[in-house]
């Protein structure tokens, strides 16, 4: 790319502490106008720290931000909006009870408080907004009743609509399947052709080389490099993030499977749009199921759980039939389930390690009602060590905690009732490539140890890579299963794109 062109961005010396802690140590950055430019490294490295500094949430302590030439002496996020920069966050920031066309229009519109609102107008930039980032969304849907991806897809369309110079990208596609990171990508695309810069920051380190221009490194608030895409691979852009080889990011080991722990046999849930679904999955084995977001994914872990229960079909644990009604039903037979949302769902941010790591095996650690702290603390101290949780104390709060922490503290509350069976949704979002090799190797144990796992993952590397089978999900029922040795990208894409194998082109046949 030509270095000709004016920089859009340009970060210099950037540093910012946070009670005497360092955040950034002098870190640089710059854009050019039409470029795809990604941040990668592990959670802690200062990349959310460097983004909150460009859109204003955040001042530094000492360093200059330059928007197209000119210095930025004092930066707000009203000052950043004015300057051209937008931001998409891995959480989407959406009012729940406004509708999609509402949450898009209070960052398009402007005018007093008796300004009238042509709806009619309002809902088609809605409608013409989403379209171009590939999504199908009814635009006076209530955003409560979206999902995580059709929420992201919203932010997107939402920062679009404000023809931003600059577009942040914090984990845009964390929460979208292959098909959806397509569109995605397509729009980037656009946005680059139009001059635009994007700022890109992921943990998934294929997307960032399959989109990127430039790649910047940090670790421990610091720049370690900037590469063009073609001078850098996986392996090299991983070893400068953790300071470390990682030599298997999936390491999946063969594992004795035992007898079939769960059964589900024609499971329907009319209100979730589930219906005849038949799949097992083994003591020791994980079963990793596939699909497009709306497939059924989420809503299948939540039936099985008892959150929303099946009206229809039969559940066996352990060859016997049993009701799952509530969650609670679950928990009795030892069945844990780490949400998707786990900000949201899966921790408490404002309580400490104990408090989480306790939530679902109170009567363990109680007498009367009351809970026994020594043994509280004993619980959280064995998953800490476990796990191999990042904390300066089991008392500290979750929200202090790294993504990959957080989401370690939420599966130890599920290992704390010493679960038959375990449903991993998305387990490794939004986590770092080291949290994440580690999560990877907890489930191996895990497996190892006996117990089932059924994990949910958009990401296709991670369910080729871990599950001993595949099960993959088509407008809420199971398309096809298959074993990770018979299995292939294509096949899983097919499957959960129009629910048919894929078609291989056949050779001729010699005459």
């Amino acid at each position: 790319m030509a270095r000709t062109l004016g920089l859009l961005l340009e970060a210099k010396l950037i540093t910012k502490a946070f009670a005497g802690v360092q955040a950034l140590k002098g870190v640089s950055f710059d854009l050019l106008p039409g470029e795809v430019h990604a941040i990668v490294g592990e959670n802690g490295a200062g990349k959310s720290t460097l983004t909150k500094i460009m859109t204003g949430a955040l001042r530094c302590d000492s360093g200059t931000l330059v928007v197209c030439g000119k210095p930025v002496s004092h930066n707000d996020p009203a000052t950043a909006r004015l300057l051209g920069i937008a931001a998409i966050y891995q959480q989407p920031e959406l009012f729940p009870h406004l509708t999609v066309s509402e949450n898009i229009a209070l960052s398009l519109e402007a005018g007093g408080f008796f300004k009238r609102i042509n709806w009619k107008n309002r809902s088609q930039r809605a409608v013409d907004l989403l379209g171009r980032v590939g999504a199908s969304i009814d635009p006076e849907r209530p955003v409560s009743s979206l999902s995580m991806p059709e929420q992201q897809l919203v932010e997107i369309a939402k920062a679009i609509g404000t023809d931003a110079k600059v577009l942040i990208m914090d984990e845009p596609t964390a929460s979208l399947s292959a098909h959806e990171v397509e569109s995605l990508f397509a729009v980037i695309r656009r946005l680059r052709a139009g001059g635009a810069g994007i700022i890109y920051i992921s943990h998934r380190l294929e997307e960032v080389l399959s989109i990127a221009d430039r790649i910047t490194v940090l670790r421990d608030g610091q720049t370690i490099a900037t590469r063009q895409r073609d001078e850098v691979n996986q392996p090299q852009l991983i070893s400068m993030m953790v300071g470390r080889e990682l030599t298997l990011l999936f390491p999946k080991r063969s594992v004795s499977t035992g007898a079939v722990a769960l059964e589900l046999w024609n499971i329907g849930n009319h209100a979730r749009g589930l219906h005849d679904i038949s799949i097992s999955v083994r003591s020791g084995e994980i079963l990793g199921i596939a699909g497009l977001v709306g497939s059924g994914r989420t809503e299948l872990a939540e039936t099985i759980f008892g959150l929303t229960p099946a009206d229809s079909g039969e559940i066996r644990l352990r060859g016997s039939p049993v009701r799952i009604s509530a969650p609670s039903d679950a928990i009795r037979l030892r069945m844990g389930y780490v949400p998707e949302d786990r900000r949201q769902h899966g921790v408490i941010l404002d309580k400490p390690i104990t408090v989480n790591t306790s939530l679902t095996s109170l009567k363990g650690i109680s007498r009367g009602g009351i809970i026994k702290p020594a043994q509280e603390r004993d619980l959280a101290e064995r998953y800490v060590a476990q796990l191999a949780v990042k904390t300066p104390s089991i008392y500290a709060n979750l929200e202090t905690l790294s993504g990959g922490n957080q989401q370690k503290v939420a599966l130890a509350r599920w290992l704390a009732i010493d679960p038959s069976v375990l449903i991993l949704d998305e387990p490794t979002q939004g986590v770092d490539i080291g949290s994440k090799s580690e999560i990877h190797r907890i489930m191996i144990e895990l497996a190892e140890r006996g117990v089932a796992i059924i994990m949910i993952s958009s990401e296709l590397s991670e369910i080729l890579g871990l599950s001993d089978r595949i099960a993959v999900m088509h407008r809420g029922t199971i398309a096809g299963i298959m074993s990770t040795e018979q299995a292939s990208q294509e096949d899983v894409l097919s499957l959960a794109s129009v629910g048919e194998p894929y078609d291989r082109p056949r050779k001729p046949i010699a005459q």
